[in-house]
């Protein structure tokens, strides 16, 4: 299927797609996890009880890796296929994340492929995004034709987001502040409109995963046994369930609530950045990470208004959309 633009922004925590599906955009939003696929499968056959996970293989550089809504996020000793390395996007498991979130929008032909960077990597790999995935691709289930890659810093789909779904409240007289919580980075913007303030924004390592990985640390020290389970973890504190460890089901409540603690570094850098934000109309709040820093980043900035985007794992693709096709209707017109 042909469709002008696809956004998609694989993220370390998660893969989202912004995607045409009629005359609306569909989303779509999976872990970022790619583990090799097993070479052999148990999948059922029809008429089984049991039904097959919705995953997907994709191939990259000969390599055949797992992708999809229902990926496995627990393995043995941790190896869940998960990259957390500041070149991420020249990784297999980029490319295979990427590869998932296409088959999911089941484009053939793309006129222009919008892509999410870190705002502290954009630069250094935009680059790269382009060459690599510009022109044919094939990741197992025949050509993708790709016309044009456009490389965003990631708050900036959030900012378009917010002026479509704020247009009565946005002043584009003013400055404003996006700060993007994400899985492993934290990325923040400060726009007057659409022009950025190169030297105000930036983006610093730690984003949730932090979090996590702290809680990980002190449910290790009050159970006596060591945890590999962040992705359970993950998944227990956004579903705000409890989370199985051997015989118990642990409230992770008061873990992360002594966890968030170790926030106040990624937002101390942003603070030493951005300086005094008497200028700053508001600051904008997004990411996966944006409920878990939420405290941290109201007590930072407690003369500033705070804006919590609603379903703020999607408002960066959302915008990265809205700009793409606003990109195509120009250069068409």
């Amino acid at each position: 299927m042909k469709v002008s633009t696809v956004a998609i922004d694989v993220g370390y925590g998660n893969t989202k797609s912004a995607f045409p599906l009629g005359s609306d955009v569909a989303t779509s939003m999976f872990p970022s996890l790619a583990p090799l696929a097993a070479t052999s499968s148990l999948t059922p056959h029809s008429g089984s009880i049991l039904r097959a996970r919705n995953v997907v293989n994709v191939v990259v550089d000969g390599a055949r890796y797992e992708v999809g809504p229902e990926v496995s996020i627990s393995a043995p000793y941790g190896n869940t296929g998960r990259s957390l390395s500041e070149d991420f996007v020249t990784t297999p498991n980029y490319a295979a994340l990427l590869g998932g979130s296409l088959h999911y929008s089941n484009a053939t032909e793309i006129d222009r492929l919008v892509l999410g960077l870190p705002v502290h990597n954009t630069q250094k790999y935009a680059g790269y995004l382009k060459d690599r995935f510009s022109g044919e691709l094939d990741f197992g289930w025949g050509p993708i034709r790709v016309h044009n890659v456009l490389p965003l810093p990631q708050p900036i789909g959030t900012l378009v987001t917010f002026i479509q779904q704020c247009a009565k409240q946005y002043d584009p007289d003013n400055a404003y502040l996006v700060i993007d919580v994400g899985y492993f980075t934290t990325d923040w913007v400060v726009a007057r409109g659409y022009t950025m303030d190169d030297t105000r924004s930036g983006g610093v390592p730690g984003g949730a995963s932090r979090i996590y990985q702290q809680v990980a640390r002190l449910i290790s020290q009050a159970e006596g046994a060591a945890v590999d389970s962040i992705e359970r973890i993950d998944k227990a504190i956004r579903e705000a369930k409890p989370m199985l460890f051997y015989r118990k089901d642990l409230d992770l409540r008061p873990f992360v609530e002594e966890a968030i603690a170790v926030a106040q570094q990624s937002v101390l850098e942003v603070q030493t950045r951005v300086g005094r934000t008497e200028d700053i109309r508001a600051i904008i709040l997004t990411g996966g990470g944006a409920s878990l820093y939420a405290p941290t980043i109201q007590a930072a900035f407690p003369h500033n208004d705070i804006h919590v985007m609603d379903a703020p794992c999607f408002a960066n693709v959302r915008g990265f959309h809205t700009i793409g096709s606003a990109r195509h209707v120009s250069k068409s017109s």
